[in-house]
């Protein structure tokens, strides 16, 4: 089993900037893909954001590209999204997730945090 413990979300201005924080504890070794999927009320689950291990290899999808980056520190077992030029419609439940060979849709999806909030005001 693996538990995922997420942090960093809150409220912020439109233009503003947070960082997600995602930190993975139990059976490592049965992760490979780790990522980000947010859901907005009313809205079905999306994979925004993947990164799989050995060279980087990162997906995101088009709304976030150029905006937000993902990472990963494998020694401290923590999977982070640094969020920029945050807009209103970023604002969603933020969920961290783990998977096998992929983790970008939620049938992929292998484990789930527990959600954390980010609000985008105008």
């Amino acid at each position: 089993q693996v538990q995922l413990v997420e942090s960093g979300g809150g409220s912020v201005q439109a233009g503003g900037s947070l960082r997600l924080s995602c930190a993975a504890f139990g059976s490592i070794n049965s992760i490979y893909c780790m990522g980000w999927f947010r859901q907005a009320p009313g809205k079905e689950r999306e994979g925004i954001a993947a990164i799989w291990p050995g060279g980087g290899n990162t997906y995101y999808v088009d709304s976030v590209k150029g905006r937000f980056t993902i990472s990963r520190d494998y020694a401290k077992n923590t999977l982070y999204l640094q969020m920029n030029s945050l807009k209103p419609e970023d604002t969603a439940m933020y969920y961290c997730a783990a998977g096998g060979p992929g983790c970008t849709v939620v049938a992929e999806v292998n484990y789930w945090g527990q959600g954390t909030q980010v609000t985008v005001s105008s």
